[in-house]
């Protein structure tokens, strides 16, 4: 068994006194991918900026190697940020204009290595601009020079100059062109296999999270609805919204206009044809269906037993 990194228990996410992100329940183990999916607006992108305090959370606990996150004092937090790294969805957007790139890949250095003289440092990002797929010589430009692609691959670089132990990935290809997905993901699997980073990817692209990730945590109007195996999950789905997923063309089925979450009840009971009585007054607990497969679904080991895709 890994190491357990990570550990999430009843995270809950509040904007204007309406929760969306609530009862989020996971563990992520070193050296492992969990991808993240879900519809656009359920609450994936607010869940990874809550667990490394981005955003402050209403309650629940986030523990990072036993440690509990959201209750620790500033100076601990920064310094726990050496292990906590995100890669952001846009490229350009993440990157200061002013900064010319080889100054962005710094800054994490000049924080938590500040004792470092100015050759190593500069070694060490010419190494990584480099291990990224671009030149050293790069490093004296500025981000409005690259393309969207290679701004990525400079928010990577800056992300793993100092080989954090977690690895946030808040669609980081969902901007670039389908030619240029490619080569980001394939970066970033050979760089989880060279420094053993764990990883919370998260994206719309099923064949991108299938590709990347040994285990796939589903997540609907900000719950985690289903957790299971990779494999397993794309042969067979516990939860219905799973499979309204893997149905999609997108990967991601549009939720009816005005959707907003129920106060009572399994919040995919409208949309859902195996609905239950139950399901309108009870809001299904995410358990263990199978060793390895949660699932919040009334009928989940119904579906688990009868063999069947739910």
């Amino acid at each position: 068994m890994s190491e357990l990194l990570l550990r999430v228990r009843k995270l809950r996410v509040e904007f204007d006194r309406r929760a969306v992100v609530r009862d989020v329940d996971f563990d992520l183990f070193a050296g492992e991918t969990l991808g993240l999916v879900g519809e656009s607006g359920s609450g994936k992108s607010t869940l990874a900026r809550a667990i490394l305090r981005l955003i402050r959370a209403a309650g629940g606990s986030v523990q990072w190697r036993g440690e509990e996150l959201l209750s620790c004092r500033p100076a601990r937090m920064r310094a726990l940020r050496r292990d906590l790294q995100i890669v952001f969805q846009n490229p350009a957007g993440s990157l200061n204009p002013r900064m010319t790139v080889a100054e962005a890949i710094a800054e994490p250095l000049k924080t938590f290595a500040p004792l470092e003289d100015a050759a190593a440092r500069r070694s060490k990002i010419d190494a990584m601009l480099e291990r990224v797929g671009l030149t050293a010589d790069m490093g004296g430009r500025y981000p409005h020079e690259f393309s969207g692609g290679q701004c990525q691959r400079v928010g990577v670089a800056r992300a793993m100059i100092l080989n954090p132990k977690l690895l946030v990935c808040d669609e980081p290809v969902s901007s670039l062109d389908v030619s240029i997905q490619g080569q980001i993901v394939n970066l970033l699997s050979d760089l989880q296999s060279e420094f053993g980073t764990a990883m919370l990817f998260i994206s719309h692209n099923l064949a991108v999270v299938r590709y990347l990730s040994r285990r796939i945590m589903v997540i609907y109007l900000g719950r985690c609805i289903e957790i299971a195996p990779r494999d397993e999950f794309f042969e067979r789905p516990l939860h219905p919204y799973g499979r309204a997923l893997l149905a999609s063309p997108s990967g991601a089925p549009a939720a009816p206009a005005g959707q907003t979450p129920i106060v009572t009840g399994c919040a995919y009971r409208d949309r859902c044809a195996y609905a239950l009585a139950l399901c309108e007054t009870v809001d299904p607990p995410l358990s263990e269906v199978i060793p390895g497969r949660f699932a919040a679904c009334h009928r989940a080991r119904e579906f688990c037993e009868a063999g069947q895709v739910a």
